[in-house]
């Protein structure tokens, strides 16, 4: 029997942050870094092994007998299997190892491309015929159900629908979407990883969702149509302002706001206008430190260290907040000298170590038989 290999990517966004749960646009696109799968058929019927040759640990269960567990890199794959257990009865034993360049912490969707590149392979492996839609739906579904993390469907999306030279403008409350062609010359993206953990993030995230869902029952009262701040334009905001308090406002600012960036941004792209593109990114910087308040110190510090840098376009946090990465856009010659003055500094300031990785975007996750 063939082995199948499968290779699934990470992914940046390159504008477009907390707008996915508010039924935004967001425009992301699948990295050169992966987590590789390879699949084999193993002679039981129900049983199934996953070996992570990072992690030099293994996991063996029943396809009958599926369960979130307490924690761990289990539940990603075995709400996967459940979900695509689901919709077809075709699985059968099987046994899986994987390993990863995706640089850990580092914000680049790690999660997803496992998801993805589970359900791709085993969509594959036993011919299940699941449309790729269907299968970036089951990998949120699974972080949702056996994760416990209500993700949107973003970096599902970008690991699974990228293709080479372009982002995805991707409206996530109808799932339509565009590709962009990205044009970059001379410059690339650059990831600098604070390696600041995400200790608030997933509090402080469902706060911010809360607060948005706040925002639009109060507005909603005199626009029934307005579903989500997505159907917020900045006339009903200014409207608004004095009746919100302050913090609702600029959380809904930021969003209302956020989203013209993603489209200013597309519109740049088609125009191959890189500086203004440089500039919604340093917006949209200021506006999740101020507005939607999900930075941190060291954060800005990276992104303020480039304001002053001719060779760098743009740059501001990528995520969700509260640590991780600046994504920043810089001429590709730049990279070294800039690096070269920005970890000393950093170490200096906080006492913290730099990583730092250029992006390449990519295609999708692929698979090929051996």
């Amino acid at each position: 029997m063939e082995n199948l290999i499968v290779k699934s990517p990470g992914r940046i966004n390159l504008i477009g942050e907390h707008t996915d749960y508010n039924d935004g646009f967001v425009l992301p696109t699948a990295i050169d870094k992966a987590i590789t799968l390879s699949f084999a058929k193993n002679d039981s019927e129900y049983n199934f092994e996953v070996f992570s040759k990072d992690l030099g640990k293994s996991f063996q269960t029943d396809l009958r007998k599926l369960e979130p567990q307490d924690s761990g890199w289990e539940n990603y794959i075995l709400g996967v299997i459940d979900g695509l257990q689901q919709r077809s009865d075709k699985l059968s034993g099987f046994n899986c190892s994987l390993k990863s360049d995706i640089p850990i912490g580092s914000g680049v969707s790690s999660s997803a491309a496992l998801e993805c590149g589970i359900a791709v392979g085993l969509n594959e492996f036993f011919n299940l015929g699941l449309d790729p839609i269907s299968l970036v739906k089951i990998g949120q579904k699974a972080e949702h159900n056996y994760v416990g993390a209500k993700c949107g469907i973003m970096d599902q999306f970008a690991s699974v629908m990228s293709r080479v030279g372009h982002v995805i403008l991707l409206d996530c409350r109808s799932l339509d979407y565009t590709y962009v062609p990205l044009e970059l010359g001379e410059y690339c993206f650059l990831l600098v990883n604070s390696h600041v953990h995400h200790s608030l993030a997933s509090t402080e995230y469902n706060v911010r969702r809360q607060q948005c869902a706040e925002a639009v029952a109060i507005i909603r009262k005199s626009y029934p149509e307005v579903g989500s701040l997505r159907d917020v334009t900045t006339t009903m905001l200014e409207e608004y302002k004095n009746v919100l308090t302050d913090t609702l406002y600029r959380r809904s600012k930021f969003v209302v706001e956020e989203n013209l960036r993603v489209l200013d941004a597309v519109t740049a792209l088609n125009s191959v206008d890189l500086p203004n593109l440089g500039a919604l990114l340093y917006q949209s910087h200021t506006g999740l430190r101020d507005e939607y308040e999900v930075s941190c110190p060291e954060i800005d510090y990276l992104v303020d260290f480039t304001r002053d840098n001719p060779e760098v376009l743009g740059s501001r946090i990528m995520g969700g907040g509260f640590g991780g990465c600046s994504l920043n856009v810089i001429h590709k010659k730049a990279v070294s000298n800039l690096i070269s003055r920005l970890a000393p500094a950093y170490k200096q300031e906080f006492g913290k170590t730099l990583s730092w990785f250029v992006a390449k975007p990519s295609g999708g996750t692929s698979f090929s038989w051996t």
